[in-house]
């Protein structure tokens, strides 16, 4: 009988002997490892999950937004020519999206995010017609809008003192539209806004200025952007609506004398003051020949011809007493601005001595008016094709 065995007869079952601190150590490295990879595990699970989620789920929230990335951009430089109108409202937003309508930029937010980067260049976009091609980087769409050789527009430029019949084929002409379709909007003068006080009337009211219509704006619609313009300017100059279609009268007639910018005023006020005294010098006759310019419709010369100034016309102030019947041009805002505030003098007469120069010689009697006269005839002597 071995000790093991007569231990074991003796004293029973030996009780269990204490693992060693190293097999414990080891023990525990297994269990952590298995922890470990357990997290390592579930880490990935997560991200795979979170991955597949943004796949999954980004077009759907991109076109929530109206856009993407930059990864949803056409890579350019496109090909072919679509049209993009930008109108004077239009916002980034609505140039963003029209770009994308017309399959310039692949999303909306490719194109906002370039401009965005360039808030300077992104304000001087301007109204007009552009031609891009189809599938361009969004950066270059933008870059081809900032750039203002690259903008098509109808500019229209309308000088002051032009009668109406002489601004209608020049809109034509800047924006296409036939004069018929002009001449159909001016019988309608209530859509066009013109004010009841004008009686129908347009001339006078198509403010002179350089504009610039959208290729889809119609002709009433331009037409009417002018009479607010000279609405404008009238409200500006402090004239109630009541006088307006006086003041634009009285301002009408200083355009048609005026070459001088510094004469307006005292013009205006000769024109009063002729108004104001029936029986001053001309006993209450404005005898301007710009009015019987307009009633011959005739221009190019200086002056009038005793024929001219014997014209039956309501507008041939020569025989007609007080201001004519309306506006005989569409002035602009310096003689809107005179006619509403003359400037205060004792004058009843005015002759531009040199048409060239609009040199302008004002006077309070008729011998001394009669001495400027003299002045202009030595220069119609001088220039006979133009008196």
């Amino acid at each position: 009988m071995t000790q093991d065995h007569l231990d074991t007869t003796i004293f029973g079952e030996p009780p269990p002997q204490e693992p060693s601190r190293r097999r414990r150590r080891q023990r525990e490295r297994r269990r952590g490892g298995r922890r470990l990879v357990t997290l390592v595990i579930a880490v990935a699970l997560v991200g795979v999950a979170t991955v597949t989620a943004f796949t999954v789920l980004r077009p759907l929230v991109s076109s929530l937004v109206g856009g993407g990335s930059e990864a949803e951009d056409f890579p350019g430089p496109g090909s072919g020519e679509v049209v993009v109108t930008v109108k004077q409202s239009d916002s980034g937003e609505a140039i963003a999206t029209a770009l994308r309508d017309a399959g310039v930029v692949k999303t909306r937010s490719a194109y906002l995010e370039a401009s965005a980067a360039d808030p300077e260049l992104s304000a001087k976009i301007q109204p007009g017609t552009y031609t891009l091609k189809k599938e361009m980087k969004a950066s270059e769409a933008f870059g081809f809008l900032a750039n203002p050789d690259n903008r098509t527009v109808a500019r229209a430029v309308i000088p002051e003192g032009l009668w109406v019949s002489e601004i209608i084929p020049r809109l034509s002409k800047a924006t296409t539209i036939p004069v018929a379709d002009y001449e159909a909007a001016l019988k309608d003068p209530e859509a066009l806004g013109l004010p009841s006080a004008a009686d129908g009337k347009v001339e006078g009211w198509l403010f002179p200025s350089a504009y610039e219509f959208d290729k889809d704006v119609p002709a009433a619609e331009q037409l009417r952007q002018m009479i607010a313009m000279t609405i404008k300017e009238l409200e500006k100059a402090g004239v109630q609506p009541d006088d307006y279609e006086r003041i634009l009268t009285v301002a009408s007639i200083v355009e048609g004398e005026v070459n001088g910018e510094g004469d307006r005023a005292k013009v205006a006020q000769v024109i009063e003051n002729r108004l104001n005294d029936p029986n001053g010098p001309t006993v209450g006759m404005l005898q301007m020949d710009s009015t019987v310019h307009y009633a011959v419709q005739k221009r190019g010369r200086a002056g009038t011809t005793s024929e001219q100034r014997n014209s039956d016309s309501p507008y041939n102030t020569y025989k007609v007493k007080g201001l004519p019947p309306g506006p005989i041009n569409n002035p602009g805002a310096a003689s809107i601005e005179a006619a509403a505030n003359p400037e205060e003098g004792p004058w009843f007469f005015f002759v531009a001595v040199n048409p060239d120069t609009g040199e302008t010689k004002f006077a309070t009697t008729a011998a001394e008016h009669q001495r400027n006269v003299e002045e202009f005839n030595q220069w119609c002597r001088e220039n006979r094709d133009r008196c």
